[in-house]
């Protein structure tokens, strides 16, 4: 799932930070410490250092037993708060959709679903952390007692077996400083130790988003292409939309037309890869769309245009970076920008912010349209590229596009009728 794995990149790089920054550290600690406060207390006890290096394995084997467990549990949680996550940005991804068939309570009630089984997973892993620190804590008292009981009963000499040793007040004492110094390492690993599992399991599930997927030879398409959609559904989970048949012929244009939410983008999409096909296939030139390299080879105008900061030329330059300035120049005056590049004084160098912020709505898919112009591709997705624009407006765009697009397989999505006037064919999706 898409949203999964967006979210598995994101999120899980926050995880490893408690892994990093609190519990190798403290690994490292609670090696060195140890030996190094035993060593010392060695000098005024042989047999309180061993009584402390002894009592290490209890915190060896109560660490090893709250590790497994707190492993399981701890990547059973990552594993539903990515589920949770990727199933939020997959709804939001597919939201004019959900609200057309009218399935927001459905789909709240997944997501409410899915939020109650995160929480309960993040309970068990908070149970085990709390029972396995009340444990190493237990244990790490419990040996403080045994070094302290063997150091009174040696002052007393009522020691039960042979003293190896006699102490003095002052040794006992300096001892029974260093013992609970002793333990502190271990304590705070084991207070860090769920950073441990965390992390551990966040780096599995980055390992399988980075692994290579299989090498496919895909072959690249030699001119306008023949598309066939076969049966083909577009499938969203909760909601599924199709099937749809129809074939648009090489070098042909067609235009899409229906309701809000009926499922003219949700097509687009689908040959770009965007939206998951449920049944049917999509056929470009008698071949599956997953064996064709369309990338690179499709000019593609969506209802919004993104924009990154920069010049204008820059913002038209994305569709193919090796354009130079005339070519840029070119598509934006056939693309209807020159009064507004004129009208400016800054001509192509016009800065604009991520937003595009300045520029009109009609202004905006001119931007678009520039860039499909400048990629020159066999193929063409417009999805509505007159959307929200006033009548002068979408008629300059639609004239641009009828002669542009001779010659190229098209396929544009529209609730405009004057548009769809200018295709080959039209279709209405019911």
């Amino acid at each position: 799932m898409l949203g999964e794995a967006v979210a598995d990149a994101v999120d899980r790089i926050e995880d490893l930070g408690g892994f990093h920054a609190r519990y190798l550290p403290l690994s490292r600690a609670a090696i060195l410490s140890p030996l190094i406060i035993a060593i010392a207390a060695s000098f005024g006890s042989g047999m309180a250092g061993a009584i402390m290096l002894a009592t290490l394995v209890p915190f060896a084997l109560g660490m090893a037993l709250a590790g497994t467990a707190a492993a399981r549990a701890a990547a059973r949680q990552l594993d539903a708060l990515s589920r949770l996550s990727g199933l939020f940005v997959d709804r939001v991804r597919a939201l004019p959709v959900i609200v057309s068939f009218g399935a927001q309570d459905r789909i709240g009630r997944h997501l409410a679903d899915a939020t109650r089984d995160v929480a309960s997973r993040t309970i068990d892993v908070l149970k085990i952390a709390f029972v396995s620190s009340a444990i190493i804590e237990f244990f790490a008292a419990l040996s403080v007692a045994l070094v302290a009981l063997y150091c009174g009963f040696n002052l007393l000499g009522i020691l039960p077996f042979p003293a190896p040793e006699r102490l003095g007040l002052g040794e006992a004492l300096f001892v029974l400083v260093l013992a609970p110094e002793f333990y502190l390492p271990m304590r705070r690993l084991a207070a860090a130790y769920h950073d441990k599992q965390v992390g551990e399991a966040a780096v599995e599930r980055l390992a399988a988003l980075a692994r290579p997927s299989p090498s496919v030879s895909r072959s690249p398409i030699a001119g306008p292409p023949a598309l066939r959609f076969d049966g083909v559904v577009i499938d969203y989970g909760e909601t599924a939309i199709g099937p749809f048949t129809l074939d648009v012929a090489a070098g042909t244009s067609l235009a899409l037309r229906g309701s809000t939410g009926i499922g003219k983008s949700s097509l687009l999409h689908a040959v770009l890869g965007l939206a998951p096909i449920g049944k049917g296939r999509i056929l470009v030139d008698g071949r599956d769309v997953a064996d064709v390299a369309l990338p690179g080879h499709i000019g593609w105008a969506g209802q919004s245009v993104a924009f990154v900061p920069g010049t204008l030329a820059d913002n038209i330059r994305l569709a193919r970076p090796d354009a130079d300035d005339a070519a840029v120049e070119a598509a934006a005056l056939r693309a209807g920008l020159g009064p507004m590049i004129e009208a400016r004084g800054q001509g192509l160098a016009l800065p604009l912010d991520h937003q595009g912020s300045g520029l009109s709505g009609g202004e905006r898919r001119r931007v678009g349209i520039a860039r499909v112009l400048l990629k020159d591709a066999p193929l063409w997705l417009l999805d509505e590229p007159t959307a929200d624009l006033d009548a002068g407006s979408a008629a300059g765009i639609a004239s641009i596009l009828a002669s542009a697009a001779k010659g190229r397989t098209v396929i544009m999505a529209t609730h405009s009728a004057e548009l769809a006037a200018i295709a080959d064919r039209e279709m209405v999706l019911a």
